[in-house]
């Protein structure tokens, strides 16, 4: 704990991907002290830094907020699950651990939208700067950052049936997905190393534990930032003995992510004027832009039969199985060395696209219940594929629902409202089943559990999306960057009406990159660093230069 309106040079409201580098960043020179405030616990639990481990923590109310969405019309008015981390590391704690930047063109669009410094060209060197990748450094690869990327560790039979069956349904191989071109089918890197999850929070604050101008305070929800003269000062947030404030002497950056911050800001009196004011929360900036145009990728499942007992339903249906499979994790080996999501696919749901739309996860497990509550497998062994499309037409929104800063907010989605939506993921559909017939298959695939051989016309498929599509839990954009009057913050991350406030996080991407969001904002935190440094640097040689010294 720390004192009550104790004063720090910067606070960071929220450890996820993003805000542990920014932090880590901030303090890394010494000169300056930094505050990072996390809602959730210490990264401690032992879950955390397993890879199959992810599986156990995917319902666990004392590291993941347990999200749930509104009513989606188009999904049969049903309720979807969102998890998002509420711990050191925030999602990059209990997420897959792959490892994906998106494709460059998502970076150009940015610039092309008028956001200078967001091109490919500009942002690939703080991808660079985050990463250590075990297959050494290139012009597209960085080694000696504080994120480690590593393979696979085992090349299992299963995964490398199924790229061998994508490859003769047509779909070429792919050895980088980070590479030259995304497009094509073969192994996931992931954030991980020698086994072990490799988080934010193990990235960027462990590192950095023993600074002294790094304080870190866990559970302590932010409240409401403290507003004075268009300038925020500080913020209030819950901790265990109570309510407490910091002061910033130089900026405050948010990053709660894409439900996270854009609630931040409402309940501080930044949003859209007429929900404020319904909430009965002072109008301190009228900015509609906060909350909206939440964007996600969206996914389903299609399930087969495995005739091995090798995938993870035999694990999570075996305690002996079980128990063998952690004592060869204490060995480096086995199943719990790997999220179970060891491959995939990119590809274009009409030749006449620019780059990939569609995303193939390859799982060695399935699932016959999720929700908030539990996750149980299939009682025999399977493996699923998951079609995920990429750029979907539809937005959302994030609106906080009661002005009690403790309640969640109301998030609401839109999905499959367009054609092009609708054809995406039925041809995803699709070209999963042509992959599963390949004769690479053919020894391995007992038949098709879910949706089922009898689901097979457009319509008959479309109505198994509305029962068991979800979200991917990719999002992104609702605090987006721009110059129009529906953004948020500008191209350095400044909200707009506000000094000394920026927000870093997925939240700001102004349309959602093609690709697993973790890198990207990990990539987006270094950024927001780099910038804040160059401005309290600038900062600072003006006001030397005003008192008559060097500049």
């Amino acid at each position: 704990m720390v004192e009550d309106n104790a004063e720090f040079d910067f606070i960071v409201s929220g450890a996820g991907s993003a805000g542990c580098a920014v932090a880590a960043r901030l303090s890394e020179s010494g000169r300056y002290s930094v505050l990072l405030l996390e809602a959730g616990p210490r990264d401690t639990n032992p879950w955390i830094h397993i890879p199959l481990g992810y599986a156990k923590i995917y319902t666990d109310a004392r590291v993941n907020w347990k999200f749930q969405s509104e009513p989606v019309e188009a999904l049969d008015g049903r309720r979807l699950y969102l998890p998002r981390g509420r711990v050191l590391g925030g999602t990059s704690s209990i997420n897959g651990t792959i490892y994906m930047r998106g494709q460059p063109r998502d970076y150009d669009g940015w610039r092309q939208r008028g956001l200078e410094g967001w091109d490919w060209a500009s942002v690939l060197p703080y991808f660079l700067k985050a990463e250590d990748n075990e297959r050494g450094a290139d012009e597209l690869h960085g080694t000696g950052g504080p994120l480690r990327v590593s393979d696979v560790p085992e090349r299992w039979p299963l995964p490398s049936a199924i790229i061998k069956a994508a490859i003769q349904a047509g779909i070429p191989y792919n050895p980088d997905f980070n590479g030259p071109v995304q497009e094509g089918v073969g192994f996931y890197q992931f954030t991980a190393s020698r086994n072990r999850r490799w988080s934010a929070a193990r990235a960027y604050l462990k590192p950095a534990a023993r600074r002294t101008g790094l304080t870190v305070v866990t559970g302590a929800q932010a409240r409401r930032l403290i507003l004075s003269g268009g300038r925020a000062t500080g913020i209030e947030y819950q901790s265990p003995a109570g309510i407490r404030h910091a002061r910033a002497r130089r900026e405050i950056v948010v990053s709660g992510g894409a439900f996270g911050s854009p609630h931040l800001l409402q309940l501080s009196g930044i949003g859209p004027g007429d929900l404020l004011r319904r909430m009965g929360v002072e109008v301190e900036v009228d900015l509609p832009g906060v909350g909206s145009h939440l964007r996600d990728h969206f996914n389903t499942y299609l399930v087969y039969r495995c005739s091995r007992h090798v995938t993870m339903n035999d694990l999570a249906n075996s305690l002996p199985r079980r128990l063998l499979a952690g004592a060869r994790y204490l060995f480096g080996k086995g199943p719990l060395t790997n999220t179970g999501i060891s491959a995939g696919l990119f590809t274009r749901s009409d030749p006449r696209l620019e780059g990939p739309d569609i995303q193939i996860n390859m799982f060695l497990w399935s699932a016959k219940e999720r929700s908030p509550d539990r996750v149980v497998a299939h009682p025999y062994s399977c493996f699923s594929f998951s079609p995920v499309h990429l750029a979907p037409d539809c937005t959302g929104t994030v609106r906080m629902a009661s002005p009690d800063p403790l309640a969640p907010p109301a998030i609401s989605y839109e999905f499959l409202r367009s054609e092009y939506d609708r054809r995406a993921i039925l041809f995803g559909m699709r070209l999963c089943r042509r992959i599963a017939g390949q004769p690479a298959l053919a020894d391995w695939n007992l038949g098709e559990i879910e949706p089922g051989i009898v689901c097979d016309s457009d319509e008959e498929l479309l109505a198994d999306v509305r029962q068991r599509g979800i979200g991917n839990h990719h999002p992104a954009g609702t605090c987006r960057m721009g110059n129009a009057s529906d953004s948020v913050t500008d191209a350095r991350l400044r909200v707009h009406g506000i000094d000394g406030l920026r927000v870093a996080d997925a939240s700001i991407m102004p349309s959602i990159v093609a690709g697993n969001t973790n890198a990207p904002s990990i990539m987006i935190g270094e950024k927001a660093a780099a910038m804040i440094l160059e401005d309290a640097q600038q900062s600072a040689g003006h006001v030397r230069t005003e008192e008559g010294g060097d500049a």
